[in-house]
């Protein structure tokens, strides 16, 4: 679980997070929405560690992480897994060496062991005969499992995903989606995932914080979201024609 409470920050004189409060279950999805400015990357680095809030905290557990020695703070990132937007695989590194990559840097396992957990992953996200291709070989869903791969290598309590549908086809971001809901459920990890993709809202938003203008504006579930009657979140959430004529076919009970 991850718990954030009264989270402000800004730069120079602006002020980007203005009190944010909610808590991220584990063993679900939890979604970050909101128009382009909102807040969400720099919500989601402030999380990760990366920026320094200037009031409030963050929980991991029951730990807050403002308090946590910097031993502690090194202990914790190697519970953290992270799927970045364009995947950031090394372009000079096979898929296996990609995915091996964090057990090189905190694991205390032989070569051996570090290539079985390879394998075991890399079956996981179904890529069991990519090990020794490199990225350029292989298409943008597979870079992507390449990069959950890599994010799970190290059995992570906590899961970030920036954008993970960014650049796929619908069908392939609806299979990446599916994957990371599998094994958020099935290893118990809290996951974040920060989006702008409303196909991942209502295929796997347990949880869904809508941001705006650095407030939390609205938070719930894939469920409610579809009857809200905050006309923030449903201009945003319906801007398209398709999702619009979905929702009026909601509400008539087609």
């Amino acid at each position: 679980m991850i718990k954030v409470e009264n989270l402000h920050k800004s730069f120079d004189d602006l002020d980007v997070l203005k009190g944010i409060s909610t808590t991220f279950e584990k063993g679900q999805t939890n979604l970050i929405i909101g128009q382009s400015g909102s807040g969400k990357t720099v919500f989601l680095k402030c999380m990760l560690g990366l920026f320094t809030p200037e009031e409030g905290y963050i929980c991991f557990g029951s730990e807050s992480y403002e308090e946590l020695t910097p031993k502690k703070r090194r202990e914790l990132r190697k519970q953290i897994g992270m799927v970045f937007q364009g995947g950031a695989l090394f372009d000079s590194m096979t898929v296996e060496e990609n995915v091996m990559f964090p057990l090189r840097m905190f694991a205390k396992a032989t070569k051996s062991e570090m290539l079985d957990r390879v394998n075991e992953v890399l079956k996981r996200v179904n890529l069991t005969n990519a090990n020794h291709k490199f990225p350029s070989e292989i298409s943008g869903g597979m870079q992507k499992r390449v990069s959950i791969a890599r994010a799970i290598v190290n059995r992570p309590k906590y899961l970030f995903c920036d954008e993970p549908n960014s650049g796929l086809d619908p069908r392939t971001a609806t299979v990446i989606d599916n994957l990371i809901q599998e094994i958020t459920h099935e290893f118990e990890i809290t996951t974040v995932i920060n989006t702008h993709d409303m196909n991942s809202v209502f295929e796997i938003g347990e949880k869904i914080v809508y941001l705006e203008g650095g407030h939390l504006a609205w938070e719930g579930n894939k469920d409610l979201i579809h009857k809200t009657n905050n006309k923030t979140v449903t201009d945003f959430v319906y801007s398209s024609n398709l999702f619009r004529k979905v929702r009026v076919a909601q509400q008539k009970g087609y």
